[in-house]
């Protein structure tokens, strides 16, 4: 009855809280939803509550559910919960008034530009619906009154009328008219999308009424009576019948011909969220088997997972985490305009966010998951999270229980060798960026050595290996294993029974930055000045023999390559090779240089003072130099010899790593060498017939029948 109507006029704060949601809070209209299911949870929560503590109190009969409902013709979405419902005194404090606890002032502060954190009980949630409703009507029925209807307009008043229609039972109906611009709302794949984004894991079942279509026979009475009936009204609740078939058509009629088949429209309830979210039960109770079918829910990755970690945290903050490490490397896994949502940020059950970059550190983005805590401070629309430390301690947290994770694949050999080759530039990033776990994510890395055969090993089992003497850990960085073994720099280093390990991941130069020492024990590389070996007292006294020896020679080098080389010094470590080029201990190597060198978009204005300075390190025992030292006695300037030493410079470089500045003119050193060796006099050129002639003649060196042309010209 009109006299039983009731009217309240907005507060002026309402009005200007409504405008504020409507035009600030939140940045996606879709919120609206979520707030319905988080609300509908709370007071499916409340009943659940008081039927545990006083069942006399409560019909406890009823199921606990939520329901949604489109209507496209009527362009309003209703929403259903079963949960405690609401008084005709609980609308004061919700729809029409602010409560005294505060709201007041946060507007205020709101207003001011203030940082303030959840208001979520102050009823904010409720205004969300004028995000996409014009109209919002909410019908509640609680057990210790009467049903009521609230019906308001997002700028205008609220009116509150008992409702004498057919009981709804305990709960509350919630029906938004939706504006002329929101109607894909109404949308069954739109609202399917939403609540398997924000509210999949929500502990109550969500239903939605969803219209299928399905095969019928009738006889062709009825199929006319179906036809006049379409031009009716029909009720939501009944099947409408359309006629698909064509007239009169024999095959659609059964054996008596009597029969037809036709389409009938019907609607059922369908659950959105069959998916439970096994984080919250006991890990003891839960099966590898549903790890594996929710880890493929949650990521729709088809191959499954390789590893989990099912935690809880307790304390000041509580939250429960369950993490996996996947057995694939995505593709565009390290994508710097990839949007990351491997960690998936729940607070009660609701979904927040998936894209929060301070929950975990980049070099673990690898991880997949969830986080759920029940009292993680929010802002008012829950999008973003305050920046306190509250997300610090859940950040720590998880890196701590992925490095154990980690840890425990380390005890399965196989198991581990599948995740360190998915995942090895992963932690290697983490030596660059962790400095709080650099030492423990050391342990996990992996390489092969001198002496681990065709198996990487970790940097514990070299140490384990070590020589007594042996003070340091010697490493060599390249292009590939086969390079680094067969460099000249490791040369003397195995020759004396000392293990070295290969680096030959372009990333490793980065490692090596960071981890200068691992367990007290400092890595040297094998390719800079400075090595030192053990020596005894012999190899002391002649390696000072040979310095003397050869300390014109190494002047008169120096005086030719003029500023191509820092300082030329007798080397202590070769043993084949005539002589090598290393770099100096602050610079860059060989390998560092050619990576650099090979970056797209770099500075080309730090290669010129990152690039190592070069020395030139000479053999004393190999022939070559022996018998370069006797010609330069001889005669310091004879051209052959200023020829041989650029010849050994610009080798050197190659069998280093380095490149050269001139290949052109190093292949014309390389071609007046094979001249002089065929007899070709040197300022001739080589013709055709010169070189089918040089074929004839002798060889430089005792070669077999069966040798090469080639050879014999070498």
């Amino acid at each position: 009855m009109p006299e039983e109507i009731e009217t309240f006029a907005f507060q002026g704060e309402i009005a200007q809280l409504i405008s504020l949601i409507m035009n600030t809070f939140y940045s996606n209209k879709e919120m609206f939803l979520r707030e319905f299911v988080s609300n509908a949870s709370d007071a499916l929560d409340n009943i659940r509550y008081e039927t545990f503590t006083d069942p006399t109190n409560v019909d406890s009969g009823n199921e606990l559910y939520m329901k949604l409902i489109p209507n496209k013709e009527a362009r309003t979405l209703t929403l259903i919960d079963t949960g405690i419902g609401m008084t005709k005194s609980d609308s004061g404090n919700k729809f029409g008034t602010i409560a005294n606890s505060g709201t007041k002032a946060f507007m205020d502060a709101l207003l001011a530009g203030a940082d303030i954190p959840m208001i979520g009980q102050f009823g904010v949630a409720l205004y969300s619906a004028y995000l996409v409703a014009d109209k919002v009507t909410v019908i509640s029925n609680h057990d210790d009154d009467e049903q009521y209807i609230w019906e308001s307009s997002a700028r205008g008043s609220l009116t509150v009328r008992p409702d004498n229609t057919d009981p709804l039972g305990r709960g509350t109906n919630i029906v938004y008219y939706m504006k002329d611009d929101q109607t894909d709302y109404l949308e069954e794949a739109k609202i399917k999308e939403i609540v398997n984004k924000h509210s999949q894991f929500i502990g109550y079942p969500i239903k939605l009424v969803v219209q299928k279509e399905r095969d019928q026979e009738v006889s062709d009475d009825e199929a006319e009576d179906d036809k006049k009936e379409e031009k009716k009204e029909m009720d939501v609740d009944e099947p409408k019948i359309e006629d698909v078939g064509a007239d009169e058509d024999a095959d659609k009629k059964d054996k008596e011909g009597k029969k037809k088949k036709i389409k009938v429209t019907y609607t059922e309830d369908e659950e959105l969220n069959k998916t439970k979210p096994i984080w919250t039960r006991n890990p003891d109770d839960i099966s590898q088997a549903e790890y594996g079918e929710f880890y493929k829910s949650l990521t729709n990755d088809l191959e499954g997972h390789l590893a989990v970690k099912h935690f809880s945290v307790e304390g000041q903050l509580e939250f429960r985490a369950l993490l996996f490490i996947p057995r694939r490397t995505p593709f565009d896994l390290f994508e710097n305009q990839k949007k990351r949502n491997n960690i998936k940020l729940y607070v009660r059950r609701v979904f927040i966010m998936d894209n929060c970059e301070d929950l975990i550190p980049e070099y673990l983005n690898f991880i997949k998951g969830v986080v759920d805590s029940k009292d993680l401070p929010l802002n008012i629309s829950r999008e973003m999270l305050q920046q306190n430390k509250v997300l610090k301690v859940i950040r720590k947290n998880l890196v701590k229980k992925t490095m154990e994770l980690i840890e425990e694949l380390t005890e399965d050999k196989e198991m581990y060798k599948k995740f360190y080759d998915q995942f090895s530039k992963n932690l290697k990033l983490g030596v660059r960026e962790d400095t709080n776990n650099r030492a423990k994510i050391a342990d996990f890395l992996r390489f092969h050595t001198s002496a681990s055969g065709d198996d990487a090993c970790s940097l514990g089992d070299y140490v384990s290996r070590m020589k007594e003497e042996q003070k340091h850990i010697y490493f060599i960085t390249g292009e590939s294993k086969e390079q680094v073994a067969n460099s000249a720099f490791v040369e003397r280093v195995k020759a004396r029974g000392f293990e070295v390990v290969y680096m030959t991941d372009p990333i490793d130069e980065y490692v090596i930055q960071h981890l200068k020492e691992y367990k007290g024990k400092q890595l040297v590389s094998v390719t800079k000045e400075g090595l030192e070996l053990p020596e005894n007292k012999d190899e002391k006294k002649k390696f000072e023999e040979d310095k003397v020896k050869f300390e014109n020679l190494c002047k008169l080098m120096k005086s030719i390559l003029d500023n191509k080389v820092d300082k030329v010094v007798v080397s202590n470590r070769l043993v084949e090779s005539p002589c090598c080029i290393v770099t100096s201990q602050f610079g860059w190597s060989a390998n560092m240089e050619r990576i650099m060198k090979a970056q797209a978009l770099r500075d080309t204005s730090t290669l010129g003072y990152m690039a190592g300075k070069k020395h030139l390190e000479i053999n004393p025992d190999h022939a070559i130099i022996e018998t370069l030292r006797q010609k330069a006695e001889v005669d310091k300037n004879d051209k052959a010899v200023k020829d041989l030493v650029i010849l050994l410079f610009e080798t050197s470089l190659l069998s280093s790593g380095f490149s050269l500045q001139s290949p052109q003119t190093h292949a014309s050193r390389i071609y007046r060498m094979i001249k002089l060796g065929l007899g070709i006099d040197e300022d001739e050129p080589m013709t055709t017939e010169d070189a089918q002639s040089a074929g004839d003649a002798p060889p430089l060196v005792d070669d077999t029948e069966d040798a090469s042309r080639m050879e014999e010209v070498e």
